[in-house]
């Protein structure tokens, strides 16, 4: 047995008192007169016997009265287990991903899991909470009540690894301690299989609450499908988790208007397509009606009028007539210039130069595509048959390109396509082993293969380049190359065109890194700001003489369209949207884990954790020895003779 409050046995000590009282008789004798006392010996000495017998049990009941109530007061207890004298810490990671807005029995799980941590720990208990995007260390529920209860959802998630890593670095280094990490989350596959090191100093409870979830209809994607000079078709992608749906409801808004509606019955996928008119500026908003989880429900994109790509081609031994067919004016504003009469006050205004089989490139062309360059200018390089090597290779060097070797006049088939390189992403739905492969009659070999993108048999590269500096290993004329004539040369071409300005695209992910180019001009201290009614945002971005690069990735946090602003004035719009992959109702097997305790509920978990600390209170069977001994001593006085 142990005691709460072991120094208030000092008050012992007051025992003392009714044994003082008892042995000095402080009680005064009355005299009493009677005419004859022959008759009182024996009454006498019966009468003194048993007054010292009632004595002595009244003194007994007073003591264990009194120590009964002192020892109440302290507060007697038997721990449960043996690890009730170690220090508790307590850990609880809390997932507040957008997954956590399935529905549970009373609310969100996420609001579920808030409300047991409210209601089952004490208020003054010190503990340590973590969620995916901020950390409260050694504070109290008292002290986070108003936090947990404005929690929202956040747009990145830690990934499960990193969520145990940094729950341990949250625990002293009180080694004697007992420490208790709780993590609690759906527990969603991320693709990856599950575990957590082993570690004997942590005690890991894992709380995965159920949903009652049965079917949840999330809008994943929007591309243009069709374009006519008039229309564009939106086609919408959906899909279902959980049991097929009838009669799904999609509306289409510009900004607050609407502007259709469509119904669709849904299995696991299904597509649904709105005719919207061309050449306007959309604010989109598509809103699907769904019981599931609301974030995924409401899908932003936008169609901003897009600038024209400004191409500038410099010509000497050869016709441009290829270039002209793929840089088309309802994109390009396509140039086209012979070198002898080329202003080169006109390059760093391009957004691609095109080196269309020069001889030999003179050093102030070198000087000017230098800068050009460096101002984020993206160049194309296409080499004549007999060129002035060391010119290309001068160039090449100050591009921190790969430089040319020697001529090679072996044919050469082009047989190998790099469908992982940048330049290719998605420029073809399916790979090609096998198609009719062109040829060149000579071509200079690289320094180096590597950042190939089109290779001939052997390996060596036929094209070669990346961060806007393209360069092809041999003249594309008619008498040295029938590449014109392939099917690779439009994608190609074309894809190096529209890399050299990244236009806003429709919409882009929260929590990826994006790269958005803004048509602007800027004075020398100007920045652009991303801004909406609920946020405004300073991205990342790099400032050139005709444009504006900006990178996003967490930032901005929240989905919606918002306005890219120089001051005051509206540039373009520009439509965030949150990963989808929330959406996933695969869940791990937590059963798999030994050594570990997994439950469903974070009030039974916490309710485990505090057994450990949980005693049997003794001091209610004292207070009632100590009514009893008073009862007793009543009884004394009042019926003992």
């Amino acid at each position: 047995m142990q005691f709460k409050h072991p120094e208030l046995f000092y008050a012992l000590f007051l025992l003392v008192i009714p044994i003082l009282i008892h042995l000095f008789q402080l009680r005064r004798f009355q005299k009493v007169q009677f005419t004859n006392v022959k008759f009182l010996k024996a009454v006498k000495l019966q009468t003194r016997k048993s007054s010292q017998l009632k004595k002595w049990l009244t003194l007994l009941s007073r003591m264990l009265l009194l120590a009964s109530t002192i020892i109440a007061f302290a507060q007697p207890f038997i721990p449960n287990t043996e690890e009730f004298n170690d220090t508790q810490e307590t850990v609880i990671y809390l997932d507040n991903s957008y997954s956590m807005q399935a529905k549970g029995k009373n609310g969100t799980l996420l609001n579920e899991a808030i409300q047991d941590i409210i209601n089952t720990l004490p208020e003054d208990e010190q503990i340590s909470l973590f969620t995916n995007d901020q950390t409260f260390r050694n504070t109290s529920v008292k002290a986070l009540r108003n936090d947990l209860i404005q929690l929202k959802h956040s747009s990145t998630q830690l990934n499960y690894d990193a969520t145990y890593l940094k729950g341990r670095q949250l625990f002293s280094n009180n080694a004697d301690a007992t420490k208790n990490l709780v993590l609690v989350s759906d527990f969603q596959q991320k693709g990856s299989p599950l575990r957590f090191q082993a570690d004997s100093l942590v005690k890991l409870n894992l709380v995965q609450p159920k949903s009652s979830l049965i079917a949840n209809v999330s809008i994943d994607s929007v591309y243009v499908s069709n374009a006519t000079a008039e229309t564009l078709d939106i086609m919408v992608e959906l899909s279902n988790q959980g049991e097929p749906i009838e009669n799904v409801t999609i509306s289409l808004f510009n900004d607050d208007a609407l502007l259709a509606k469509s119904a669709v019955d849904i299995d696991d996928k299904a597509e649904s397509t709105f005719t919207i008119p061309n050449n306007i500026v959309i604010n989109g908003k598509l809103l699907v009606e769904d019981s599931g989880l609301d974030y995924d429900n409401i899908f932003y994109f936008n169609i901003n009028t897009k600038p024209k790509i400004k191409v500038l081609t410099i010509n000497e031994n050869s016709e441009d007539k290829f270039l002209k067919r793929i840089y088309t004016n309802d994109e390009f504003e396509y140039q086209s210039y012979n070198l002898d009469a080329l202003n080169f006050n006109l390059i760093p205004d391009q957004n691609l130069i095109i080196l269309n089989e020069l001889e030999r490139i003179s050093t102030a062309l070198q000087t000017t595509l230098n800068s050009y360059k460096k101002d984020g200018g993206n160049i194309l390089i296409i080499p004549f048959n007999n060129i002035n090597l060391e010119s290309y290779n001068q160039l090449f060097r100050i591009l921190n390109s790969s430089s040319f070797n020697a001529l090679n006049n072996s044919e050469k088939r082009i047989t190998t396509i790099n469908y992982n390189h940048p330049l290719l992403a998605n420029a073809f739905y399916s790979k090609v082993s096998n198609f009719q492969y062109p040829k060149v009659e000579r071509f200079y070999k690289f320094s180096s293969n590597s950042n190939s993108v089109l290779a001939y048999e052997d390996g060596s590269s036929f094209l070669s380049g990346n961060s806007g500096v393209y360069t092809f290993s041999s003249a594309l004329n008619v008498d040295n190359s029938n590449f014109k004539n392939s099917p690779l040369i439009v994608p190609v071409l074309y894809n190096i065109g529209k890399q050299s300005l990244k236009l806003s695209r429709l919409y882009y992910t929260i929590g990826q890194p994006n790269t958005i180019a803004i048509d602007a001009v800027l004075g020398q201290d100007d920045i652009l700001t991303l801004t909406s009614d609920d946020t405004s945002v300073i991205p990342l971005q790099k400032t050139y003489s005709n444009s504006v690069i900006m990178e996003t990735e967490d930032y901005p946090n929240t989905a919606g369209i918002l306005n890219v602003k120089n001051k005051e004035q509206i540039i373009q719009n520009l439509s965030f949207n949150l990963d989808r992959s929330e959406s996933n109702h695969n869940y791990y097997d937590l059963q798999v884990f030994d050594n570990t305790n997994i439950n469903n509920s974070l009030a039974t978990t916490i309710d485990n954790i505090k057994s450990n600390t949980n005693v049997n209170a003794l001091w209610k069977w004292f207070v009632i020895f100590a009514m009893i001994f008073l009862l007793t001593e009543i009884l004394l006085l009042k019926y003992l003779k």
